[in-house]
């Protein structure tokens, strides 16, 4: 079937109206100017003889030519159109954002050149920018504000206009008996069942009164929260309306306390629910809302991150020979060790019994995985001394990266898992003896694989 429209090559060079807005480039083979139209010269600040015989990255802002140069040549190798955005720096130093597009124009092979047409996009980057630095901005606000109502000691609850449950912290959970996720969404007098000490009968919902008035509303006077076990709670509360920026309710937030406990043993309540009783290292609870939370901003910002899964080996032998109380006094002083070997923005959480996982947020290379890996099993090395007994360690490390073993935390946590049990196979192969106690996941699946 013939092509019927109109073919040109560049030596003819078509006219190109001055009038025209869009900015066009034509270059040869090589990507070397040949010619353009007035709106490219004054986009880029060089006239036509000036730019003639220069390559067109030669514009470019020179942080993005890199980049530019290697997206091109792979556009250029296989045949295909270019399109990239990246920063022009005119003649008098103004740098400007723009969308760059490129096609061969051909009438046989090798091409005779390409068209290049370039897009001024400065205001909608300034815009993208702002855009993602008040997302990041609320971001920090609304972590800044989860944090602190988890680590007060009174439980909080929140409702939309209709009376639904829309927040709750860990204190209001641990007062309720609901976690967060199946209480929201359910009306406020699921969750939230108060009833008169002295009639029995369910007292006023508080939030309601406090949006129908209004104001801040107080809790009648011998009020029992049933939580979701039945056992029977004196709590004393406050309800409050909460309002949109145009001053129009849109809820009702509940404070409130078990008036059995002093203040301190409800943060204790609020401490426990995000940490490991006996080591203080973070919950799996803990882990899962950091992880997940960090996975997100690894995405945003394309980052890499990190997970190890340990094992101590030999902690039933411990257990054994020295009771479970030295036991205890071991996973204590492991905990400390791998706190030591990771940065504040990081997590080391006990995952049950004796494993623990190390996430680590955010990571320049893989490789530093595997040297936080080598420091905490250095940091294991030397032996625990309980009881005039030097207990030795024996830790099996497995790895897995993101964004390269998985995207989610169970493919990651899955992958570290395997390649913790590789390693663990290694040291029972090897008596224990074993110096390559960390392993990757694609160790694992080698192994698993029959080394195929």
């Amino acid at each position: 079937m013939l092509n019927n429209s109109p073919r040109f090559s560049l030596v003819d060079k078509p006219p190109l109206s001055d009038k025209f807005p869009l900015s066009i480039l034509f270059t040869d083979p090589n990507g070397r100017y040949l010619y353009s139209n007035a709106a490219y010269q004054k986009l880029c600040g060089w006239t036509s003889n000036e730019l003639t015989g220069s390559h067109w990255s030669a514009v470019i802002h020179k942080p993005d030519r890199a980049k530019a140069i290697r997206e091109w040549n792979t556009a250029v190798m296989s045949g295909t159109s270019f399109s990239s955005e990246m920063r022009l720096e005119s003649s008098s130093g103004k740098v400007v954002w723009v969308r760059h597009n490129a096609a061969p124009v051909t009438d046989h092979v090798p091409c005779d050149g390409h068209i290049h047409t370039l897009e001024d996009i400065t205001n909608y980057k300034s815009d993208e920018l702002a855009r993602k630095k008040a997302e990041e901005q609320l971001f920090v606000e609304k972590e800044q504000a989860r944090i602190t109502l988890d680590s007060i000691g009174d439980g909080v609850l929140s409702t939309d206009i209709d009376g639904r449950v829309t927040y709750m912290n860990a204190v209001a959970e641990a007062l309720t008996g609901f976690n967060r996720e199946e209480a929201i969404g359910l009306p406020l007098g699921d969750v939230f069942h108060v009833i008169d000490s002295e009639s029995q009968e369910r007292t006023a919902d508080p939030a309601q009164r406090a949006i129908l008035s209004n104001s801040i509303v107080c809790l009648q006077s011998h009020a029992l929260l049933i939580d979701r076990n039945g056992t029977k709670l004196a709590i004393e509360d406050s309800a409050a309306p909460i309002h949109n920026r145009y001053g129009v309710i849109i809820g009702a937030v509940i404070v409130f306390h078990d008036l059995r406990f002093s203040r301190e043993t409800t943060s204790r309540m609020a401490y426990l629910a995000y940490h490991d009783a006996l080591t203080g290292l973070h919950n799996r609870n803990a882990f899962y809302e950091h992880f997940t939370q960090s996975l997100a901003l690894a995405k945003r910002h394309q980052k890499q991150m990190g997970l190890l899964f340990i094992d101590l080996d030999n902690f039933k032998q411990i257990n054994d020979l020295f009771g479970h109380a030295s036991g205890d006094m071991v996973l204590t002083a492991l905990a400390e060790r791998l706190r030591s070997c990771v940065r504040s923005a990081d997590s080391a959480c006990r995952y049950g019994g004796d494993e623990f996982v190390i996430l680590l947020s955010e990571i320049e290379q893989p490789n530093h995985a595997f040297t936080v890996a080598g420091k905490v099993r250095d940091a294991a090395a030397m032996p625990v001394l309980i009881s005039g007994h030097a207990i030795e360690l024996q830790l099996s490390i497995g790895v897995s990266v993101y964004p390269d073993d998985g995207v989610t935390a169970d493919a990651l946590l899955k992958k570290a898992d395997e390649a913790m049990y590789r390693a663990k196979n290694l040291n029972r192969s090897s008596g224990g003896r074993n110096s390559k106690s960390v392993t990757t996941c694609q160790q694992a699946s080698d192994q698993s694989s029959g080394g195929r």
